[in-house]
């Protein structure tokens, strides 16, 4: 982002401060905006790279054994790794979900033998309501320096240069 603002940025350099942070406040009120669009417009339950990150996943889990070891753990073999999986504290031994916050493919085989949701496993982070919300605020501008609220503590202040 740093890059982009940079790179935006090149032709408005020179311009006075005022009109240099005006032009920010244009950029990133577009981008604000265009990404409000886009979290808007998701139909799925996560956000688009969770979500590619997630389906593949669902895969690898099938075929997996799952032993219930107590009403919230599980352990499952199969494939190169097993694990031990605590849905209510949403952990596994793989550590993969406890890093990602994002179920792997123990606590996914894990959910479908505990006929949990796996969305639910998730980290509300990763929603696209949390992605809705994330972007639910609006950028305005500032406005004409005169139609500005300043306290007259912070107008009546010297700034030497």
């Amino acid at each position: 982002m740093v890059e982009s603002l940079n790179s935006m940025l090149v032709n408005a350099r020179d311009f006075p401060y005022v009109a240099l942070l005006d032009v920010i406040q244009e950029k990133m009120s577009k981008w604000w905006n265009d990404r409000r669009i886009v979290a808007m417009a998701i139909t799925a339950p996560l956000t688009p790279s969770r979500e590619s990150e997630f389906r593949p996943r669902f895969a690898q889990s099938n075929g997996r054994h799952t032993l219930q070891l107590n009403p919230v753990t599980y352990h499952v073999k199969g494939g190169e790794l097993e694990g031990v999986v605590d849905i209510f504290n949403k952990t596994c031994t793989c550590k993969e979900f406890d890093i990602d916050k994002l179920p792997c493919v123990h606590a996914i085989a894990a959910a479908h033998h505990a006929q949990v949701s796996v969305y639910s496993l998730v980290s509300p982070y990763y929603t696209k309501e949390y992605y809705v919300l994330a972007y639910g605020d609006t950028i305005y501008p500032v406005g004409s320096q005169s139609q500005w609220d300043v306290l007259n503590e912070v107008a009546t202040r010297v700034v030497l240069p």
